[in-house]
């Protein structure tokens, strides 16, 4: 079950992964979470989505196995879609996705993590993917996001032989970017998702859109040829001018919400 609820004046979304005892994902469950995330893009107002486990122990221990004991291919292939999808969407959302690892980030609930844009563990939190223990292997994007974000050495430790990581190893290798005390992860990311919210709207969600050029193979010449006409088309914005002018007389800018496309 997904929980969300607006924070910071409605500019933060705070999404909480809710299914006792370890918050698994079932097929439900992720379409419900494309559904809330598809559902903040059209939202103006949202400018950063702060996702987190409910209790002190897990984030997600990742996929309901119930669902794959009688090995029914039908019901595995509409779970690898419906892993894939959520996921997708929430790597592609428009606002900044913050995960707050509190706990067990497994299978399942690491690659929901790693489809956020960053990722602050709590001291105490365990992190993998152990789907090949189970004769699966990660389907909602681990395969290729993880490579991307740690390198193709450790992704394969990660994956290949099943290492756990823990919260300092993942700093140290840049699977997380924060590491917390124990409890704190959430209100971490929500003092971060606050700091997104005094940014100008379009000019985040712009550059997010070339940083993730940059993950997915664009050649170099073309994303800087598309970096520069992106940076004319925010100077000819409102926000440019709101944000220049409040600059110069020292007040907080008064942004305009209208959605990238």
């Amino acid at each position: 079950m997904i929980e969300f609820e607006y924070v910071n004046d409605g500019a933060v979304a705070l999404v909480t992964l809710a299914r006792p005892p370890v918050n698994a994902f079932t097929i439900d469950g992720l379409r419900q979470l494309q559904q809330v995330i598809e559902a903040f893009n059209r939202e103006a107002r949202v400018r950063a989505i702060v996702i987190t486990g409910q209790g002190p122990k897990f984030f997600s221990a990742g996929a309901d196995l119930n669902a794959f004991a009688d090995g029914d291919r039908a019901v595995a292939r509409a779970a690898a879609s419906a892993f894939g999808e959520a996921f997708e969407a929430l790597q592609n959302a428009r606002a900044v996705v913050i995960a707050a690892i509190n706990g067990y980030a497994m299978g399942g609930g690491l690659e929901c993590a790693l489809a956020c844009d960053i990722r602050i563990a709590e001291e105490h939190a365990q992190l993998a993917l152990p789907e090949p223990a189970v004769g699966l292997l990660p389907c909602g994007c681990g395969t290729q996001t993880l490579p991307w974000l740690v390198g193709e050495g450790w992704a394969k430790r990660i994956i290949l032989t099943g290492e756990r990581v823990d919260a300092a190893t993942a700093l140290r290798i840049g699977l997380v970017e924060e590491v917390v005390p124990q409890g704190g992860a959430r209100e971490a990311a929500l003092v971060m998702a606050a700091r997104v919210a005094t940014l100008s709207p379009q000019a985040v969600a712009s550059s997010k859109t070339l940083i993730h050029q940059a993950r997915n193979g664009v050649p170099r010449s073309a994303a800087l040829a598309v970096e520069r006409e992106r940076m004319l088309d925010l100077f000819d914005s409102p926000n440019q001018r709101e944000g220049v002018n409040a600059f110069l007389e020292k007040r907080k800018p008064h942004w305009h919400f209208e959605t990238e496309n």
